[in-house]
């Protein structure tokens, strides 16, 4: 019939207090499958109004969430990691359909998720205070930690359900509650991650999704006044203007942003090694990841073979089935961000530099790109793309290598390979950004570990051991115990 041969597209409402609830714009917009920019599904697209709802709904839930205990806590969040397990078949078909993971990238985001989910678990028994001596005789002085209240998560479209878990998981496992604001271009995932949380038994109001616009509604949400604490992941001028507000309402903030992520190959390294770290490093996300290693340098002993070599694994990476494991590149996630990359790769060449490898297009899937002789007139040299796209600069000697290095406004990641210990640790600690990888790819996380950058590339750290200290507040208590002589 001709009513089953059409589409049907599923429509998000926003998840606020428990229940789906209609936008008060009654406004839906279209998210599009990267893929082939086919209509993937319709979400709610929220206001000033739904943003009030959600924020005074988590605020009404925090006065009884934050008494839970840290073992229900605990129990609730290791029931959400079971429950993503169950359905992670599910969730691989939203991250393929939606965001155009390749299967491979999307079983790697649902399997970190799951450490995420199960590491912030073992987190709520660890936000201990202290005792303390006291300068009076027979005061009892101790601190304690108390949550926050309303936490403002706002996460990105690269790595949607990650970061959602990341953001999510930590402030409830601290005894905050949680208005999430997804990604334009990843909602769906972030509904469904909030069902899961649901039937994880949290309750109603202890997260919140609203999807839409963060140009309307981030900045009323982040000034929000009973938002406590906001939580960001994205583009550096995003994340500085959300410093702006919450500076301004002395409200803290955790923002991890872009990154221009050094990769340091010395001479006497491992090329084979090196040149397929290098390829994870950048082409795993199709470069769509702030810690990509969007700079690669190389000491010029080994510089015309590390580019051959690199080359020549670039050009058999495949662009296949997203289903398929051998699929390494899918597709750039909006038009907007595809004209970025066009944009870096075309300015480069036309002033000068050497395209390598790629540079053309298959559909919405750029090839993955190398350039070489890249000039700081070169829009590529200093500013993220945020695509599949790398370039490769020539260096004397390890002096030469960690100054250009440094020679960024970025401090997000990076990668060094040496087999030189001395070489390898000392520029380990001179590189200026929040994480190094000695012999490895520059992408890499794991959920307990200080995930973060300096500079342009972020403020605070996220992981579920700093986010205790980010996400609550000490308070000092002292108990005068009878029968001691204060006066002296």
């Amino acid at each position: 019939s001709l009513h089953d041969a059409l589409p049907i597209f599923k429509t998000y409402d926003l998840w606020i207090n428990g229940e789906h609830t209609k936008p008060a714009s009654g406004k839906y917009f279209d998210v599009l499958n990267p893929l082939d920019d086919s209509l993937y599904c319709k979400a709610a697209e929220s206001n000033q109004t739904d943003i009030n709802n959600a924020v005074d709904a988590a605020h009404a839930c925090f006065s009884s969430y934050r008494k839970c205990l840290a073992k229900d806590r605990e129990a609730m969040l290791t029931k959400a990691a079971d429950l993503l397990e169950r359905d992670r078949e599910e969730f691989l078909e939203i991250l393929i359909d939606e965001v155009g993971s390749p299967i491979n990238k999307a079983q790697f985001e649902v399997t970190q998720t799951i450490g995420q989910l199960r590491a912030a678990a073992g987190s709520a028994r660890r936000i201990t205070g202290q005792t303390m001596p006291s300068d009076t005789p027979g005061r009892l002085s101790m601190s304690v930690r108390k949550p926050l209240g309303v936490v403002a998560a706002i996460t990105p479209f690269n790595v949607p359900l990650l970061k959602a878990a990341k953001l999510v998981a930590s402030p409830l496992a601290t005894g905050n509650t949680v208005v999430l604001l997804t990604s334009e271009e990843a909602p769906a995932v972030s509904f469904r991650f909030a069902k899961l949380i649901e039937e994880a038994g949290f309750p109603a109001g202890s997260l919140n999704v609203v999807s839409g616009f963060g140009v309307d509604v981030g900045d009323f949400l982040t000034d929000h006044p009973l938002v406590k604490a906001v939580m960001f992941t994205g583009s550096s001028v995003v994340g500085k203007h959300i410093s702006e507000i919450c500076g301004r309402n002395m409200k803290p903030c955790v923002l991890e942003l872009g990154g221009k992520s050094p990769y340091i190959v010395l001479a006497d390294a491992d090329l084979g090694l090196a040149v397929q770290n290098a390829i994870i490093g950048m082409f795993f996300y199709q470069g769509q990841a702030c810690i990509a290693s969007s700079r690669i340098i190389v000491e010029a002993a080994v510089y015309d073979q590390f580019v051959e070599m690199y080359s020549a694994a670039a050009k058999q990476l495949s662009m296949g089935d997203l289903h398929e494991m051998s699929t390494i590149l899918g597709p750039i996630i909006s038009p907007r961000q595809r004209n970025r990359v066009r944009t870096h790769i075309e300015d480069a060449v036309s002033k000068g530099a050497t395209l390598v490898t790629g540079g053309e297009w298959e559909g919405n899937r750029c090839q993955p790109t190398i350039l070489t002789n890249v000039t700081e007139d070169m829009i590529v040299c200093r500013q993220e793309t945020f695509g599949p796209v790398t370039s490769i600069y020539s260096v004397e000697n390890a002096e030469e290598a960690l100054a250009l290095a440094n020679d960024t406004h970025y401090g997000l990641s990076g990668a060094i390979h040496t087999n030189d210990l001395n070489k390898a640790l000392s520029l380990a600690h001179e590189v200026e950004t929040g994480m190094i990888h000695i012999n490895a790819p520059s992408v890499y996380d794991e959920p307990h570990v200080p995930f973060g950058g300096i500079g342009d590339s972020g403020f605070g750290r996220e992981g579920v051991d700093v986010d205790i200290d980010a996400l609550t507040q000490w308070k000092w208590i002292t108990i005068q115990m009878p029968g001691y002589d204060q006066a002296h």
